[in-house]
């Protein structure tokens, strides 16, 4: 069943990703949550979330505007350094509480605060108007890049800020798709570093539990992503938006809770 979910997770992120606010990282990190720790299931996603980019920028690589990728991504590499740091900084606080409730122990730990608080405001922020529709000018790139970056690596989400500061450059919808698929690798590679050099190698038993959802979600990633090309275009994807972001914000506060 965990297969399931993570692939029709992973299949319907990455269509989205390509013409709506949601990101990939932002659906499938709290859907991996589900199933492991925080940390595994955001190093999960990230796996999935760069071998898709890679997968995107095969169809779309001619389209990318390295210029922006240039000013945009660098920032945003070092900021993912710093954001996969702390990640794993976190990873290593004991617990804040722990309770039982139905017979189980839970336990509130400063991780699951952060990154349920983080799940549920992203949550929020695209479900907010005002938030979709800013857009901020070019001179503001370096800026975007390490906000990007530096919540990219603390907690998956880098996608919605960086669509704010990419999307007001006049860029065409492919060259849009293309950019943002390489600054997002880039990132996905700074954080991945951190990340197997840090809780992944301690967690290294854990860890090899992912290999056949990390598989199954970036093969229905690329499927998503096929799908998504074929119909680059506006179309309306409200109910779909509320009805995952509503899953978002549950997964949030059951981490910020204890309860998962």
């Amino acid at each position: 069943m965990e297969l399931v979910i993570i692939g029709l997770a992973a299949c319907l992120a990455s269509a989205l990703t390509l013409f709506s606010g949601f990101g990939l990282g932002t659906v499938l990190t709290p859907v991996f949550a589900l199933f492991f720790p925080v940390p595994l299931a955001i190093a999960a996603t990230a796996i999935v979330h760069f071998a898709n980019n890679l997968f995107k920028l095969g169809l779309l690589a001619r389209q990318a505007d390295w210029r922006v990728v240039v000013r945009f991504g660098i920032p945003a590499a070092l900021a993912a350094f710093a954001g996969a740091t702390l990640l794993d900084g976190f990873d290593r606080l004991p617990p804040l509480s722990v309770y039982e409730w139905g017979g189980t122990a839970h336990e509130i730990t400063a991780l699951k605060v952060i990154i349920g608080g983080l799940i549920a405001l992203f949550a929020l922020l695209e479900l907010w108007p005002r938030f979709q529709a800013l857009a901020f000018p070019a001179c503001y790139l370096p800026l975007g890049g390490l906000l990007s970056g530096f919540f990219g690596g603390l907690s998956g989400n880098q996608g919605a800020f960086r669509s704010a500061f990419l999307i007001k450059l006049g860029l065409s919808k492919q060259a849009f798709v293309a950019t943002g698929a390489v600054a997002a690798s880039i990132v996905d590679l700074s954080r991945l570093l951190v990340y197997g050099s840090g809780f992944l190698a301690e967690h290294f038993s854990r860890s090899r539990e992912l290999l056949l959802p990390v598989t199954v979600g970036t093969l229905c990633a690329f499927a998503g992503a096929l799908l998504g090309a074929r119909r680059l275009q506006k179309i309306t994807l409200r109910a779909v938006q509320l009805i995952v972001a509503g899953m978002m914000l549950l997964v949030g506060v059951g981490l910020v809770t204890g309860l998962l």
